[in-house]
């Protein structure tokens, strides 16, 4: 492991400097996909037409499937990190830390590799447009997942909830949608309102709808409408149209298909109170964590290795397509909490974390290999 710590280094900070947005990672699949071939590894490029990259190396034995998934894109975000490798890509950063999920990840692999796998099949993915939350859907729908039966990943975390020499074996994303919703009245002059319907008035009404809206208050959950597009033809015309977005999170998949199936009921008959029409668009989100209990044990056990001790679980209202691979894939998942002193936040300009997380996560991640597969 100590061995490797000038390469993991090294193989970072180029990563840094080079961030690509999602489904454009090109650059960054080929390094990606080079190093695990130069390791061994039998390796399918350009995954179901996507930047994708799953390489795979089988064990002395058979037995199960098991995979490690990093997310690889970066952000439309101009860097002012400091960072001696800050981005060469104008108007990208890596500023989610896929850029350390994926050198941890690599890293992990080429040495359980180095080692010699045992038993079973170890699959590595690298996975394109997390941010874009669609990537892990399109790697699953190219079928080359179907063989796995337990999937692992990882998230480096900001100061407030780990630091360095920290990790939680469940980091417990919620599940997060955007609803569109489409308002539908009827144009009038502003002298003779009697003769229109305002889209304003109705979406008005589906807001304090939305708003009135009730679900388990056990289960931690907010839903906001986030933007109103209506009028704006001229200032005496009833506007015969409205879009609506609402913003919804909730930290199970059941609150949350409840709380979609009441914006729908909220969406048309908000309208119809005032004589309109409205009905949602389209949703587009992630559900929430769903993990395998056996795994996560088997995770918090590898952090416990290096690190002594564990966090507890970690809420997070955000969200991450890898819940996909369980809910969609049928997939055992488990999903590592990495500390590493990140400040002053996720998605900022300014993010930077201690180094020193790499080989922490990378170690995490070869223990749990010993107990998987090695």
């Amino acid at each position: 492991m100590e061995s490797a710590r000038e390469d993991i280094f090294s193989f970072f900070n180029d990563l840094h400097s080079f961030p690509e947005l999602g489904f454009a990672e090109e650059r960054t699949a080929a390094k990606l996909a080079d190093a695990l071939e130069a390791g061994g590894f039998t390796v399918e490029r350009n995954v179901g037409g996507t930047t994708g990259v799953i390489g795979t190396l089988k064990g002395a034995a058979p037995g199960p499937v098991f995979a490690l998934r990093a997310d690889m894109d970066a952000l439309p975000i101009d860097e002012d990190s400091g960072h001696p490798f800050s981005s060469k890509n104008r108007g990208v950063m890596h500023a989610c830390g896929h850029d350390a999920h994926s050198t941890i990840v690599l890293f992990a692999a080429l040495l359980a590799a180095r080692a010699g796998i045992a038993k079973g099949t170890l699959k590595v993915l690298f996975q394109p447009a997390e941010e874009l939350l669609t990537g892990a859907l399109a790697m699953l729908k190219s079928g080359r997942l179907s063989d796995v039966d337990e999937m692992v990943g990882l998230h480096l975390r900001p100061i407030q909830e780990a630091r360095l020499d920290e990790a939680s074996p469940a980091l417990m994303h919620g599940s997060s949608y955007v609803v569109n919703i489409a308002v539908e009245g009827r144009s009038a002059h502003g002298a003779r309102p009697h003769l229109g319907v305002n889209a304003v008035d109705a979406a008005a009404a589906i807001v304090n709808a939305i708003n009135a809206i009730r679900v388990d208050p056990r289960v931690s959950h907010s839903f906001k409408t986030t933007s109103i597009m209506a009028g704006g033809k001229a200032s005496n015309i009833i506007p015969d149209s409205a879009k609506l977005v609402v913003d919804v999170r909730a930290q199970t998949n059941e609150v949350m298909q409840e709380i979609l199936e009441k914006i729908a009921l909220a969406a048309e008959y908000g309208a119809k109170s005032v004589g309109g029409a409205a009905a949602v668009e389209s949703t587009k989100g992630v559900p929430a964590a769903e993990y395998d209990p056996a795994l996560t044990e088997v995770m918090r056990l590898a952090a416990e290795d290096v690190l002594g001790s564990s966090l507890p679980p970690i809420v997070s209202p955000g969200g991450e397509d890898f819940h996909f691979f369980a809910t969609e894939g049928k997939i055992k998942t488990a999903y590592l909490a990495l500390g590493a002193d990140l400040e002053p936040g996720l998605h900022s300009e300014k993010m930077r974390f201690d180094p020193e997380a790499l080989i922490i996560g990378t170690k995490i991640l070869c223990a749990l290999l010993a107990r998987k597969v090695l």
